[in-house]
């Protein structure tokens, strides 16, 4: 491997998923699969296959599809996990397995219950195990920047001598800063004889907010050649290192870092909206490269400074990385044709001309009122199309809300319960409160509501608003995501949507941070 050369792993679809609620299904992880080949990532980890069946059709269906990224899955550093994660990965036209233990005092002794010779016994013969299954494997000690230094280069040294094409070394838990990470990867380069026969990589996750500039020591100062991040940071608790903050501090900066990408940056923006409307977390809109104002120019100085010159101000230009300054693309008379060319530029690949033409006609639907389609309304309308499944519990049917000032909001609404039409009715403090209480009324999930949250998808009165629910039952976190010109019904669906993941009880086993 060329030493000039930085290789992007993408695990949006796996630690992203870890979010509490941002869980998705197959064919949202195969769409978002499709944008991740569309924006060249070199490595996608579709999943952890031993997790839940559910987690193993992912796998199995974007090794199936995927063809110009290497399809990865973790692994617990057992037979089982392995041979599943094989399994799941046969169809790939490049397939890695990541496999994983924990090598910090403090997770062996209180989480795996095993000595340190236990644990690197088990890391060799896992790696051993997985090498004779597939050529590529990565080999992580979870909480790696915890562990005993001395203890770690056996372990690292042991692995890549039993076949470990690539080492990655996670900050599992945030407690990093730049300088000390960077030197920690570099110790461990040094101190490993065999450390040249493998690629390093880093992991680091943004407790304290420095993930990105974590990652980018481990590669200036460590000499990584890999880094893990996610589509806008996503993640569980603080979320992991994002993947468009590296990738264009890396190109913005090529005379300080002086490395190659594969990436191809102009998808990055139609990404991070397939990621953000797709799980419902909102990218707040000073985000770095993908938030709203990340390219806007407030200052009267700033605006008379990028008018005569756009690089006074600006390092990087918007379009690069894939926003446009004519958003609006389509209205009612639009064709068949125009809407499937869009959906090609904005990298969503449906499955059948079937499904291509039930997505034309809710564009149409929603062109007849709304008079501008913006690119966030496309995209939102396939992600309400996916939601949509023949299998899924509940659906939207019509809502009927009653509101009146100084008079008792109301709400009637007709919904299907495994494919038979209900009517719902109640009062409540306001139609929205009214219409989700209408659904309990013959549900009754006795699920608790953690947050609801409206978005407007573009920037007028006319917008579609898309709302999230985030529901909390036994332990379980799910986001429901809704979107309608009529926010009332938008709730309605987001509820119905996060009911829905509710009820798929697929158990999943925790994977490392």
């Amino acid at each position: 491997m060329a030493n000039d050369k930085l290789i992007i792993f993408d695990t949006t679809l796996r630690d992203g998923e870890q979010s509490p609620g941002a869980s998705m299904n197959k064919d949202e992880k195969l769409r978002i699969a499709r944008q991740l080949e569309r924006l060249k990532v070199d490595v996608i980890e579709a999943g952890f296959a031993a997790s839940s069946n559910g987690d193993f059709d992912a796998v199995q269906l974007i090794a199936n599809n995927i063809k110009d990224s290497t399809i990865c899955s973790l692994s617990r550093a057992n037979d089982r996990d392995i041979s599943r994660a094989a399994e799941a990965l046969k169809g790939a036209n490049r397939a890695r397995i990541h496999t994983f233990i924990a090598t910090s005092p403090l997770h062996m002794e209180k989480k795996l219950r095993m000595s340190p010779e236990e644990v690197l016994e088990q890391a060799k013969q896992s790696v051993r195990f997985a090498r004779n299954l597939i050529g590529d494997i990565e080999f992580s000690p979870e909480d790696g920047y915890r562990s005993d230094m001395d203890f770690l280069c056996r372990v690292l040294e042991a692995v890549i001598k039993e076949g470990a094409t690539t080492i990655n070394v996670p900050d599992t838990v945030g407690y990093a800063v730049p300088e000390l990470y960077g030197n920690f990867i570099k110790t461990l380069r040094d101190r490993i004889p065999n450390s040249d026969k493998a690629i390093w990589s880093v992991h680091c996750h943004n407790d304290l907010g420095m993930a990105v500039a974590n990652s980018l020591a481990g590669v200036k100062i460590g000499g990584a050649r890999q880094v893990e991040c996610t589509i806008n940071g996503l993640g569980e608790r603080a979320g992991n290192c994002s993947l468009e903050e590296i990738v264009m501090a890396v190109r913005t900066r090529k005379d300080y870092f002086g490395l190659d990408m594969n990436i191809d940056p102009v998808h990055i923006v139609a990404a991070s909206r397939m990621v953000s409307q797709t799980t419902g977390f909102v990218v707040q809109p000073n985000k770095a490269v993908v938030g709203a104002n990340a390219f806007a120019h407030a200052s009267g100085i700033h605006q008379d400074g990028v008018l005569k010159a756009r690089d006074t101000y600006e390092i990087m230009r918007a379009e690069d990385v894939g926003w446009s300054a004519n958003k609006i693309v389509l209205g009612k008379l639009s064709g068949r044709n125009a809407f499937k060319q869009r959906l090609q530029d904005l990298g969503v690949q449906l499955e059948s001309e079937a499904d291509i033409n039930t997505a034309f006609a809710k564009f149409k639907e929603l062109a007849d009122r709304k008079s501008e389609i913006f690119d966030e309304d496309i995209l939102t309308l396939v992600n309400d199309e996916s939601v949509t499944h023949d299998n899924a519990q509940f659906g939207f049917v019509s809502l009927s809300p009653h509101s009146e000032t100084g008079e008792l909001p109301q709400a009637k609404i007709v919904f299907t319960v495994d494919g038979k039409e209900v009517i719902g009715q109640s009062t409540g403090n306001g139609p929205v409160d009214a219409s989700l209480k209408a659904i309990e009324s013959h549900v009754h999930s006795g699920a608790e509501m953690v947050l609801y949250a409206v978005n407007a998808i573009s920037g007028s009165t006319e917008s579609q608003g898309e709302v999230t629910v985030r529901l909390q039952n036994s332990g379980r976190v799910v986001n429901g995501v809704g979107a309608d010109p009529d926010i009332v019904v938008a709730s309605a669906k987001a509820y119905l949507s996060a009911l829905n993941k509710l009820q798929n009880k697929s158990d999943r086993v925790a994977a490392q941070g």
